[in-house]
């Protein structure tokens, strides 16, 4: 009894050390990049077993507290939360810039969002829109959608795709959408295929549903079928996930041969894949991978990244073999859209907000990406030239963790290539820039700062 309780003890007594230092970094006593003590200095002063210390960092680490870095120390991370809660990646940075976060705004599009929700403020319209809503949503919601997912293009047979309405499912966001669906498809312990670099919400939902994730090799046109072929032959896969268009984190687009061949494989497997398409709407000119394989594919899209953050209404165009599970799902999680958000959503695709919002978007994510090239080296840049991140693989001496310290004492938060890997495979040092959020001279100005850093050693920043 007495060797239960020292134990539990000795549990508590390094998740209040950890607790500790947690505050210390909330309260700005330890700024983004310090260097912490090592774990034997760290043991030695708080007289504690290393074994302890060593409980106390990997608490911190799993908490997003603080970044380790083999042979250089422990780092305080840019986006630090509060005590005793990691913050996630996909969360806002409390950096004094922010190229973590990439909701992208442009100039006037609240007052054209805010015409169109005027007649929704008369009584009759206000009731409709606030009754409870389904996962299949209105029947103008689902024309409305379907619409906005059309995709023109000759190569297509009747030069384009329009998807059924009755495909349609709606959830609260699209992530909410992405967790049903994996959730329908995929059951706990079996195996989904994903991108080797890959979104970092899909990681997340994957450990929560239980999901075994097998990273699949990219290469400089996307996904590679043959690597996906191998894994499926080595131990079966329930799915793949895919970005086939303005890849998150690498921004590349799949060339014609490259979707052509994947399908052929997807249909010689007999796998289905989720498409994510939030991205896409910077790459209007492509058609989606499920135009060329509707039977097999379901697509997800959101609208938070086309329109705006607080609209986070999600959508999945849902083949026909698979609406059941992916509507029982989302009444399950409790994931169903607002009926408002998507009265909204219909009134600013009918009269045409939603593509002037994203026509505007494109020429300005287009001006960004200019800008990145013109401040950093280009040889070491990766991303579509319409998109609104891109991937830097840093110059040699640094890693990418210690870069992201050495840049959060500039005030700069970036998000490290590790949170996009999957698997054992460790990703060249590179970090992504999330070029959205700064005013244009705040984001050249910041890149500015990050090549001088660039060209500096890590040795200087992190003494």
């Amino acid at each position: 009894m007495r060797r239960l309780e020292r134990s539990v003890a000795l549990v508590d007594d390094y998740r209040l050390f950890a607790d500790e230092i947690a505050n210390a970094i909330a309260a700005g006593r330890l700024q983004p990049g310090e260097r912490l003590p090592t774990q034997r200095a760290f043991a030695r002063r708080r007289g504690i077993a290393a074994s302890t210390a060593g409980r106390v960092y990997a608490e911190l680490v799993r908490r997003g507290l603080v970044v380790g870095e083999v042979g250089r120390g422990t780092f305080v991370r840019a986006a630090a939360g509060l005590p005793g809660a990691g913050l996630p990646l996909s969360e806002p940075s409390r950096a004094r810039v922010d190229l973590e976060l990439n909701y992208p705004v442009v100039p006037g599009q609240s007052a054209l969002l805010a015409t169109a929700l005027t007649p929704m403020v008369r009584p009759d319209a206000l009731d409709a829109a606030l009754r409870p809503s389904r996962a299949e949503g209105t029947p103008a919601a689902r024309s409305a959608f379907a619409a906005l997912l059309a995709a023109d293009d000759p190569g297509l047979p009747e030069g384009g795709w329009l998807p059924e309405p009755e495909a349609l499912r709606f959830a609260g966001s699209g992530r909410q959408a992405l967790a049903a669906v994996l959730a329908a498809l995929v059951a706990p312990g079996q195996r989904l295929g994903v991108e080797e670099l890959t979104y970092p919400v899909v990681k997340a939902t994957a450990q929560r549903l239980g999901i075994v994730l097998v990273p699949i090799a990219l290469d400089g046109d996307g996904l590679d079928p043959d690597a996906l072929a191998a894994a499926h032959r080595a131990a079966p896969l329930r799915a793949v996930y895919l970005q086939p268009r303005v890849h998150n984190p690498l921004g590349v687009t799949m060339p014609p041969q490259r979707r052509e061949r994947l399908v052929e494989v997807l249909r010689r497997l007999d796998l289905t894949a989720v498409e994510d398409a939030v991205w896409a709407f910077l790459r209007p000119d492509v058609p989606p991978l499920a135009a060329l394989a509707p039977e097999r594919i379901v697509l997800v899209d959101s609208l938070s990244k086309r329109v705006a953050p607080g609209l986070s209404t999600g959508c999945a165009v849902v083949p026909r073999a698979f609406r059941e599970q992916v509507t029982a799902s989302l009444r399950a999680g409790s994931w169903l859209p607002s009926g408002f958000a998507l009265e909204a959503a219909f009134r600013w695709i009918g009269d045409g907000t939603v593509a002037r919002i994203g026509a505007a978007k494109r020429a300005d994510a287009t001006e960004r990406q200019l800008v990145a090239r013109e401040q950093l080296p280009d040889a070491l840049l990766r991303g579509d030239p319409g998109s609104y991140y891109c991937w830097w693989e840093l110059p040699p001496g640094w890693h990418a963790e210690t870069f992201v310290a050495a840049a959060a004492r500039e005030g700069i938060g970036l998000t490290p290539a590790a949170a996009y890997a999957v698997g054992p495979r460790i990703p060249r040092a590179a970090v992504r820039l999330g070029l959205a959020s700064p005013p244009l001279p705040v984001l050249a100005e910041t890149l500015a700062t990050l090549a001088t850093l660039a060209r500096s050693t890590p040795d200087v920043h992190m003494a």
